[in-house]
């Protein structure tokens, strides 16, 4: 199996209903929704190009921003994070 690699998910959508399903779709792979429109979790190279596949036909022709951003492990536990509730 190919190595999986921390992968961060951004996206700005204006629609509501394809902005829904664009988080649906990275809950399916998986993910976990760390801020409205931002998740995070593992995915290998194929699982990140199957999503972008995916992402994409959802957004169709509307406008929008999706970011898929790997990181690797020392990039990650160096990432700073602020938690309030």
């Amino acid at each position: 199996m190919k190595q999986e690699l921390r992968t961060l998910v951004m996206y700005d959508i204006e629609d509501d209903r394809i902005r829904h399903r664009i988080s649906e779709a990275c809950l399916d792979y998986g993910l976990e929704r760390i801020q409205f429109s931002v998740f995070r979790g593992k995915l290998n190279r194929n699982k990140r190009e199957e999503l972008l596949m995916r992402l994409t036909q959802t957004l169709g022709e509307d406008p929008g921003k999706i970011l898929i951003q790997p990181m690797c492990e020392e990039d990650f536990r160096s990432a700073l994070e602020l938690l309030r509730i």
